[in-house]
């Protein structure tokens, strides 16, 4: 099949549909005061994210964090999430192109306050978008970038709670700019390439800007760095060199008399013992194989195949027009597209014949069964073995993101007030080729009985039932013979999973002045908007649930369901701005802000949602603000819909090494078919845990405060100091109860106890987790903000800028039919969402920057701090310990053990520019991680990514990049 080229694709798009229809990161940004004796401006008025009333004021009641398109030009980025994700309001589990395992998609996502990426708003212009993907917004069409850090479900609707992220697209550009660049890491890896076209003209009845943009950045692989190439483990408090007992040598259950009988001599006293082959030994007999050890014989699948850095390559158009159709009336149209390719990998297929994992049956009269005696089969059919001879699991995936937003906009006659009435229209298709998967219904022809024909040709079935087009697979060798590697090729099957969804909103604006108080002019705002979202997302055949037994025709770690939703919404709004007191004694001026947004959802019904603020400005330069905002977050067409799939969650069992437990007691329900003699530990780091939607989700509802102080020192010009105080309370959360908090809760009270269970050796066989309404979050904290600008010295101009954020508190409750029945701690820890939790929260984050100028001469350096942390956690008086300690029992109050902490980390960047004026271009160099820091090792069985957090810290090492950009 040809591919088309996706730079190719977004052009033609673009030019098809467009002609048819500061922050701690760079330089700041500073109010400016006239010089004196000069004549102050006219400023504007505009709209500042956060408000849709027009006013000339850039700081208002709720704190906007802004970051300019030269301070982006600096960062060398080569996509918005390269450096959004630093800023120090973020936090928690954000995905980015490092998050291999349960990401390759190239995606970046914002998590403000650290409530989730669902949980802040990403808008366009202003407007919704239809796949909150960062990373396809085309970065050198960006303006700015601002960052609304509080609550603004009044002004925007849903979403709007941990924040809004709104990026300003550019408008008036007049020629044309092409910049080039390249990068790589010092490990010779990462390498990126990026260009970027960009051509504009403005004149009196409008303007048009095409841009034209495409970067390549190459994949890491986890074996090219020290902290990630190895699967390490933290049990019983020594750091063992782990993995999976799914390994390329197998493991085998059998019997320990039959065992015995044949000179392998295990240790412990249990019924089944488990054995592995001899490596370089054929498989065909008892001799073949020895003790299983889990000390030493787990499969380091970080060594063979996983990523740490996934690779993508995007390409993508960006078409801006306005046409000025009389004094009143201005036509605009914007398009942009974006192609991306990208791929996730990670070791090869780990097969399991257990029931309620791949369930095939491994006969005993296969011609390759190597245990004669033994007739009954392997104990619980558990033959686990690792699949190398059909390559690394790749999910490669095609995004392709297009979206137009158009309409009218322009004054209504000789009046203060403008209108804007218009469209937007997204749609996202995204195709998923997951390979290194076998054919399930085939495998277990070729794992049944088997006999050799008169010519010697092994085949499948019996002399008597033989079956067709299928060749025997030895499971007991190494698979590396011609015969087997051809017919392990027959079976493999890739699939396909393709998701489709459109975003139709049709919205209608007004502001202007409402009438005069003493004090100024009443302002407001007022709207109507109408939306409609729709998803499909439609599995391979092969992949498919069968909800009997959710297995499917391929691997059960791969099986899913067909999931289809949609819902609408229409919304009213308004909002006014009162001042209050002008020109007084300690009143400057004094303004309050009210709004309020009604919302009604096909899905739950209605909801109304407001904002109160103040603005007090006692004396010069100094501004006192402060917001209260009810916030919600209606259910998405995934949290309602999204079927029944498997999710392969780490865990830590409460029965390892249980010794029983009296009559009565729930640790006997919990620990049902484990032995009492306290030899039981787990063998795997993971479960199969399924997970789906709900349609009976009712919307997340709560609150969000903000108070602070801006002051601008006329004694020290050029400075800047900020201080806002933040708290975020949110009920009915939507989520899962967490599969340690399900295994924690049946063990110590007996909760939940009908949500998984066991096989006949007592390992957990399958356990269910679907969404619901289940808690609720507070979380409170300070940010901090410093700028200052020193101008014309003999020595250059200076900027320097700090921003910080103290998160002081972040509870998590979840909550079951009115009862607490865990409760999380999370401030200044870590817990991967895998382990139940939802990420990093160190408390203290900070971006600070130094930037110097002189004449054609430019230099940056920028620092990153995040705080030490705690992994694992001890929530007293909950039950609820998640240890990190794979090898320790959890008791309640808590084992020690179970928490280790890990220092703080500061990254440090250094960029330096020149401008060759005489031939119009500026170069760029860099380095990223000067001092090349590596991320803290947290251990594989606390995540699933390369033994660390990968969602906060750099995975790469230092990195050199170089750009340089030409205008004409």
């Amino acid at each position: 099949m040809t591919q088309r080229n996706p730079l190719a694709a977004s052009v033609q798009r673009a030019l098809v549909l467009g002609i048819a229809s500061t922050a701690a990161i760079g330089a700041p940004t500073f109010a400016q005061t006239a010089p004196a004796g000069e004549e102050a401006q006219t400023l504007d008025a505009v709209v500042v994210t956060g408000s849709r009333i027009r006013r000339v004021d850039a700081e208002t009641a709720t704190p906007v964090f802004t970051i300019d398109a030269a301070a982006i030009d600096r960062t060398g980025a080569a996509t918005i999430g390269d450096f959004l994700q630093d800023i120090p309001a973020i936090s928690g589990a954000a995905t980015n192109p490092s998050v291999n395992n349960g990401g390759g998609t190239g995606e970046a996502t914002v998590s403000l306050r650290g409530i989730g990426d669902e949980r802040t708003l990403t808008l366009l212009n202003g407007r919704r978008m239809v796949y909150n993907d960062i990373n396809s917004i085309p970065m050198a069409a960006i303006a700015r970038v601002e960052v609304l850090k509080g609550g603004a479900s009044a002004i925007y609707g849903t979403d709007a709670i941990g924040g809004v992220v709104n990026f300003i697209l550019k408008r008036d550009f007049d020629g044309g700019e092409l910049s080039v660049g390249y990068g790589q890491s010092s490990e010779g890896d990462a390498e990126r390439t990026t260009g970027n076209v960009t051509y504009g003209w403005s004149g009196e009845r409008g303007n048009v800007l095409l841009n034209l943009n495409y970067n390549d950045q190459r994949e890491v692989l986890a074996a090219d760095r020290e902290y990630s190439r190895n699967a390490l483990t933290l049990y019983s408090g020594t750091v063992t060199v782990g993995g999976s007992s799914r390994t390329t040598t197998g493991r085998y259950s059998v019997p320990r008399t039959n065992a015995a009988a044949n000179g392998i001599n295990c240790a412990g006293t249990g019924a089944t013992v488990a054995l592995t082959r001899i490596a370089g030994r054929p498989g065909t007999q008892w001799s073949d194989f020895r003790c299983f050890n889990n000390a030493t014989d787990l499969f380091n699948y970080q060594a063979v195949g996983n990523l740490q850095l996934t690779p993508q390559e995007r390409a993508g158009a960006f078409f801006s027009g306005r046409f000025n159709i009389n004094d009143n009336v201005t036509a605009y149209a914007e398009l942009y597209n974006q192609s991306t390719r990208a791929y996730g990998q990670i070791a090869p297929l780990p097969f399991d014949a257990r029931p309620g994992q791949d369930e095939v049956t491994i006969s005993p009269n296969s011609v390759f069964w190597p245990f004669a005696g033994l007739t009954g089969g392997l104990v619980g059919n558990d033959l686990r073995l690792r699949l190398s001879a059909i390559g690394n699991r790749r999910f490669s995936f095609n995004t392709d993101v297009t979206q137009i937003s158009t309409g009218f906009e322009g004054a209504i006659g000789d009046s203060s007030w403008s209108y804007d009435v218009g469209m937007t229209y997204g749609k996202l298709e995204q195709s998923g080729l997951s390979t290194g998967y076998l054919f399930t219904p085939a495998l277990a022809s070729a794992l049944g009985p088997s006999f050799r024909d008169a010519g010697g040709v092994i085949r499948c079935g019996t002399p008597a039932a033989p079956i067709a087009n299928c060749t025997p697979v030895n499971f007991f060798g190494d698979l590396s013979s011609p015969a087997d590697q051809a017919a392990l090729a027959r079976i493999s099957s890739p699939s396909i999973n393709k998701t489709d969804a459109t975003l139709k909103n049709f919205y209608a604006n007004a502001s202007g002045d409402l009438f005069e108080l003493p004090a100024g002019v009443v302002g407001g705002a007022f709207g109507v908007e109408y939306r409609k979202e729709s998803s499909a997302f439609e599995p391979s055949f092969l992949a498919v649930v069968d909800p009997t037994n959710y297995t499917c025709l391929i691997s059960s770690e791969a099986c899913t369901t067909r999931a289809v939703g949609e819902f609408d919404v229409t919304e009213v709004y308004g909002e006014v701005l009162f001042p209050l007191l002008a020109d007084a004694p300690l009143a400057q001026s004094l303004n309050a802000i009210a709004g309020a947004r009604w919302s009604d959802y096909s899905t739950f019904g209605s909801t109304t949602n407001w904002k109160v603020g103040l603005e007090w400005r006692p004396i010069d330069g100094l501004l006192v603000r402060g917001t209260v905002d009810k916030v919600f977050r209606a259910p998405t067409i995934d949290d309602l819909f999204q079927g029944d799939s498997a999710s392969s969650d780490s865990f830590s069992d409460p029965c390892n090494r249980w010794r029983g437990a009296p009559v009565g007691s729930p640790q006997r329900l919990a620990c049902a078919n484990v032995p009492t003699d306290g030899t039981f530990n787990q063998t795997d780091t993971q479960l199969s845990a399924i997970k789906g939607g709900n349609s009976t989700l009712q919307p997340e509802e709560g609150k969000v405060f903000t108070y602070g102080v801006i002051y601008d020192p006329s004694w020290l010009e050029g400075a800047s100091v900020s201080v806002d105080l933040w708290r975020i309370y949110l009920n009915d959360t939507i989520g899962t109860v967490g599969t340690q908090t399900i295994l924690n809760n049946c063990f110590n009270n007996g909760q939940f106890c009908n949500l998984f269970s066991r096989n006949a050796s007592g390992e957990i066989l399958r356990l269910f987790d679907r969404n619901a309404n289940v808690g609720r979050t507070d979380t409170k904290g300070v940010d901090f903000g410093l700028k200052y600008r020193l101008e014309d010295t003999a020595f250059g101009s200076f900027q320097f800028s700090l921003d910080t954020t103290y998160t002081a508190q972040f509870d998590v409750k979840t909550i079951v039919l009115g009862q607490v029945v865990a409760q999380q701690y999370l401030a200044g820890t870590f817990l991967s969402s895998a382990n139940g939790g939802l990420g990093n929260y160190s408390r203290v984050r900070s971006l600070g920057s130094l930037g110097w100028s002189m004449g054609d001469w430019d230099a940056q350096w920028t620092s990153r701090y995040v705080s030490g942390f705690s992994v694992g956690a001890i929530f007293p008086n909950t039950r609820t310990n998640v240890c990190a300690d794979l090898g320790l029992a959890i008791v309640a109050g808590g084992t020690p053990g179970c928490q280790f902490d890990r220092g703080s980390q500061t990254y440090h960047n250094l960029q330096v520019g020149y401008n060759l004026e005489s031939w119009k271009t500026k170069f760029q160099i860099g380095v990223d991680n000067v001092f090349d820091k590596q991320p803290p090792i947290i251990y594989q069985n606390n995540s699933l990514n390369g033994n660390t957090d990968e969602r906060t810290f750099d995975t790469v090492g230092r990195y050199y990049w170089a750009t340089a950009t030409v205008k004409f």
